[in-house]
């Protein structure tokens, strides 16, 4: 519902509004019968609007206090100042509208606030650390949450960063759900002023709206956005179809009125009379619901027959149901079009007695039956049970609420497992898809699973756990053995028989489970089995790929370059990106640009070898002089160059130690026994450059160090070498231990040291330790 600075006079249920984008009408519907048509108006000003948003908050926010809510205003206010939207108006507009919506979902001010600033970190100059410090941690959660990924540099298309952004997105969510809620009221009023976009543009944002983010508020349960940005994304993507849908619906309007007037008197009557306290109305459903109805189930508008409905509301469950008996007395059910609701709630728990009946003149109609409590939580979802308390803003929902979540905790568990975008993207949008039926059963505890139709009991194994689907052997519905292919039917209980000897699962599985989870999760099984072999075939891809683009594979594998990639798509190793690749779960072009990306990042802040040899040319002109650095490090000449420790072989203090200039990362500072100075072709010995410690070098400086340990394996030997370390104090970085066939304890530790005169006492200690053989320091 569009919340307006004036309202019009009352329209009548199922009458039309109407807006123009360019020479195409665009139609709305009043859809709720009970409530009065508010229109906006678009000519608002800033001033307007943030006094309608105060007002609106002032209805159900407990505290008086707004001045953080203010202080939003204005600071979004300022940084907008100069920006414009596609409309003409200025921009300012947008997110005060954004936060209107949140107020009218009664949400928290933390959220309000979030929604005034959530564009100024993507769209202004202010900075995230900028509005932490401003807002606190809280808001700055939400709006990063929000905030697109738009400054990231992409060579890919568009369904890749549309992924990543998703990506993003329902990690946001897992932290806090309140981004979402903030994030679907944003697209809901961009959905509303899409007529200002370019055509091409509307129907990308309709897709988008209409494949995820409808389907996240039917998820949530939150109908009041779901039902509107149907409707939009509709009449953007299908504009004749919508406007003849609307038309239709339209000629018959006064008769259906009086029609569903006559009903509501008749029910409230009714009910009344048998001293129940009800409210009564009736609503046309709206287009989006219809034309769902008409493709899915192949029907013109003429065979709809329930185009509208009527909706009983009551203070308690017992009354609902004691409303169904009276009701079923007064008109005859069509068998099989009850469904209960409230025994059974849907997954984002919506709760409701669903009866169609047929009216005494043989049309068909239905009824819903809910309490107050139950339809608010179907009008605004998750939203309703929304906990604020002043000094207390967290994300606390009921723990009923839970459940709602469910399916966000499976798509996160998508995200880790799938480093294709594409295939991700491919997923989410299956598992959203809004014209998918659903199918209710039942495990032998009595819980209820509810699974695409069609669906077969390895998808119900699947959604039980992932072991009982690989261990899945058999299946029983009703107490009888059926086939794994058995499609499952409404009320079925279904039984998994499972067996520790099972193979796993079966490939030809694929190709008869309907639900996205039940084929992850086998996808998933068999890349792990086979991850060897993938890891294998992924080295050859990428290398193949980098051979046909005259790409030098050894030039953008460096650990640097590495470390982005596996930051970017969620590995822990360099193996698991190979074998992503070897499996299809990551294109080989993927990886090898980013790893190109990153090379050019770094190629462009480095110093040319040129420069650098010059640079030396330069000062063995003048007379030799010693820089000293900040590492205690003396280096020959070269007045602005980065010094650095080699990890090969981690010089400290006391170490001969050599310099080499690096192509483009400064110098490197080794050890003259360093087994990589040792091998240096003849060809770069002219880069190597005099280096000393400095006799000054402070001794409270600590230096990384390695030393491995040989010794006969015994009980406690472990625990002798630890206490020669802590008694000279040493702070371990890390310890590994392996022992050989013959029981030779080789023991690796990494630790920190001020230099060689300490090391040296430390191995000497260390040598007295009954057992140990041999101890050296660690050069690569």
């Amino acid at each position: 519902m569009r919340m307006p600075e004036k309202e019009t006079k009352r329209k009548k249920c199922g009458a039309m509004t109407e807006e123009r984008k360019g020479d195409v009408p665009i139609y709305h519907a009043v859809t709720d019968c009970n409530k009065e048509s508010i229109v906006k108006d678009d000519r608002a000003t800033p001033e307007e609007l943030y006094a309608e948003l105060v007002k609106k908050i002032r209805q159900y926010h407990p505290s008086d206090d707004l001045s953080r809510v203010e202080k939003a205003y204005l600071v979004a206010k300022e940084y907008h100042k100069d920006q414009k939207r596609k409309s003409g108006e200025p921009y300012i507009i947008h997110p005060l509208r954004v936060a209107i919506i949140l107020a009218e979902l009664e949400m928290d001010k933390e959220s309000i606030i979030a929604g005034i600033l959530h564009d100024v970190v993507e769209d202004t100059s202010m900075t995230i650390e900028e509005l932490e410090a401003e807002f606190g941690s809280d808001v700055a959660l939400l709006v990063d949450g929000v905030t697109k990924l738009t400054r990231l540099s992409w060579d890919g298309d568009k369904t890749e960063l549309q992924a990543e952004n998703l990506r993003k997105m329902f990690l946001a969510m897992a932290k806090d759900i309140r981004v979402i809620i903030i994030k679907l009221a944003d697209r809901l009023h961009n959905m509303r002023t899409l007529q200002f976009m370019k055509p091409e543009k509307q129907k990308e944002k309709s897709r988008e709206t209409l494949d995820i983010f409808a389907p996240i508020a039917s998820r949530l349960g939150i109908s009041k956005i779901k039902i509107e940005l149907d409707n939009l994304a509709l009449s953007y993507l299908h504009p004749e179809e919508y406007k003849k849908l609307v038309q239709a619906i339209d000629q018959k309007k006064s008769a259906r009125e009086d029609y569903i007037q006559q009903i509501v008197d008749e029910v409230r009557g009714h009910l009344t009379a048998a001293g129940i306290k009800v409210e009564v109305y009736g609503r046309v459903k709206h287009y989006f619901s219809i034309y769902k109805k008409m493709k899915v189930q192949e029907k013109t508008l003429d065979q709809i027959y329930d185009l509208f409905a009527v909706r009983v509301l009551v203070d308690t469950v017992q009354d609902c149901y004691a409303v169904l008996g009276l009701i079923h007395e007064m008109y005859t059910p069509m068998p099989g079009r009850f469904k209960d609701y409230i025994a059974m709630p849907k997954p984002n728990r919506y709760q409701s007695l669903h009866t169609t009946l047929i009216a005494k003149n043989g049309t068909p109609f239905e009824i819903q039956i809910r309490t107050y409590e139950m339809h608010k939580t179907a009008e605004y979802g998750i939203a309703a049970h929304w906990k604020y308390k002043e000094g207390n803003t967290s994300n606390t929902a009921l723990s009923g609420e839970e459940e709602k979540l469910s399916w966000l905790r499976q798509i996160l568990e998508w995200q880790r497992e799938m480093s294709d975008n594409g295939e991700f993207l491919s997923s989410l949008k299956s598992d959203l898809n809004i014209f998918s039926e659903k199918v209710y059963c039942f495990t032998p505890n009595g819980d209820v699973k509810n699974l695409p139709k069609g669906s077969t009991p390895v998808d119900f194994a699947y959604s039980i756990h992932s072991a009982v689907g690989n261990r899945m052997v058999g299946a029983r519905a009703n107490d009888k053995l059926v086939p794994i292919d058995y499609q499952i039917q409404n009320g079925d209980r279904i039984e998994v028989i499972t067996s520790q000897n099972s193979k796993g699962p079966s490939r030809d599985w694929l190709s008869i489970v309907k639900s996205t989870q039940a084929k992850n999760k086998i996808n998933q099984w068999f890349k792990e089995q086979n991850k060897e072999d993938n890891i294998f075939k992924g080295r050859e891809l990428l290398e193949h790929y980098c051979k046909s683009r005259g790409i030098a594979l050894s030039d953008i594998t460096k650990p640097e370059y590495i470390e982005k990639v596996l930051a970017k798509y969620g590995f822990r190793e360099w193996n698991a990106v190979l074998a992503a690749i070897g499996h299809g779960g990551l294109k080989e072009g993927q990886v090898a640009n980013k790893l190109l990306e990153e090379k050019k990042k770094d190629d462009r802040n480095r110093i040319t070898d040129q420069e650098v040899l010059q640079a030396v040319a330069e000062n063995s002109t003048k007379k030799p002089a010693l820089r000293k650095t900040k590492n205690g490090i003396v280096v020959e000449g070269l007045d602005d160059l980065a010094v650095h420790f080699s990890r090969c072989c981690n010089p400290i203090p006391g170490d001969e130690i050599v310099g080499f200039i690096t192509r483009g990362r400064g110098v490197s500072i080794h050890r003259t026994d360093c087994i990589n100075v040792l091998n240096l072709p003849e060809n770069e010995r002219s880069r190597l450059i005099e280096a000393e410690w400095h006799q000054q070098i402070q001794q409270t400086e600590k230096y990384q160090t390695e030393i491995t340990i040989y010794a006969n394996n015994r009980i406690g030997l472990l625990a002798d070498i630890s206490r020669v370390l802590a008694e000279g104090e040493v702070d371990i970085r890390s310890l590994n231990t392996r022992t050989s066939k013959q029981d030779v304890a080789t023991v690796s530790l990494h630790f920190e040291t001020s230099g060689v005169d300490e090391i040296n006492r430390i191995i000497q200690k260390l040598r007295q330790v009954e057992g140990v053989m041999d101890i050296q320091r660690t050069a690569q």
